[in-house]
């Protein structure tokens, strides 16, 4: 359906609050899922984050890699193994996982930010020691080189973003102190660290549901708000659920560390990105501090 005149026009004045309202503001996005599988979906990511950043909008892009790390595995022939849900992380698989997303998907990335006119820069967690992690002891389990993040030194993401670069950063991390090992981050949890450590006003998980559902085969049942109180008698009620719980999980972090608002929206939905940050309606379910 082509859009009149007037319906443009609404359009822009709707959006013209929220221009002034996130013009230097950080947002860090979480990029994964199915926008990042689809060709057609990771080209319209990345034209929203080049708008965002052309406005003036700080935005960091912080990705994961899970099938594409998997894809690498089979292709050398070794097994994806994993425990609870993590994948374990022999010596040879975290040389696959550093090679994949720090030296393929970090750089493709990187690659159509600028071919879509943006600036752009790669980076990981070992870049001027931006993330240290420490092994995770997962209920006694062994998860190999898999961390946990202790230490964030945002300092070159935010010297990048002062030069109106877009930075771009795959979670592979150094070891603490006297520690020369490096580990694979879970990318939600390490997203919302980041969005802590640098002040974030918003961060933003792209997934592959349409958000918090009170039935989870229906979508119009989509929770739009959640207080931050009410997360845990939604936890414990069954409300929020299964795969859905670490994600809120990073949520609740990022806003007990001062990130005022944090959301869960369908990447699998064409610039997702701009109508939450652009428009009234929103999308996906928003979390909130108040």
């Amino acid at each position: 359906m082509e859009l009149s005149n007037n319906d443009w026009s609404k359009i822009l004045v709707e959006a013209l609050p929220y221009f002034k309202q996130w013009v230097g503001k950080i947002v860090v996005v979480k990029y994964g899922g199915n926008a990042m599988l689809n060709e057609e979906l990771k080209q319209a990511v990345m034209e929203d984050i080049v708008l965002l950043n052309t406005i003036g909008v700080h935005v960091v892009l912080v990705h994961g890699g899970g099938p594409e790390i998997n894809a690498m595995l089979e292709r050398v022939g070794k097994e994806s193994k994993f425990v609870n849900g993590l994948r374990y992380t022999d010596e040879e698989t975290m040389e696959i996982v550093q090679m994949v997303l720090t030296g393929k998907l970090n750089k493709d990335i990187v690659g159509i930010l600028l071919q879509q006119g943006g600036k752009a820069v790669g980076l990981s967690g070992v870049d001027s020691g931006l993330l240290r992690a420490k092994k995770i002891d997962k209920n006694g389990e062994d998860l190999g080189f898999v961390g946990e993040v202790t230490e964030v030194h945002p300092e070159i993401v935010t010297s990048l973003l002062n030069q109106g670069f877009i930075p771009v950063i795959s979670t592979v991390a150094l070891g603490e102190q006297g520690d020369t090992a490096r580990y694979n981050i879970n990318a939600d949890t390490a997203a919302a660290r980041i969005a802590i450590a640098l002040h974030a006003e918003k961060f933003v998980q792209l997934t592959n549901v349409p958000g918090v559902l009170r039935d989870v085969n229906d979508p119009t049942t989509l929770i739009k708000r959640i207080a931050r109180e009410a997360i845990p008698s939604m936890i414990a009620t069954g409300i929020i659920s299964s795969g859905m719980i670490p994600k809120i999980e990073c949520c609740l972090e990022a806003l007990k560390g001062g990130v005022p608002r944090t959301h869960i929206i369908d990447g699998r939905v064409p610039h997702s990105l701009l109508i939450e940050m652009f428009s009234d309606r929103g999308i996906g379910t928003m979390l909130m501090n108040e």
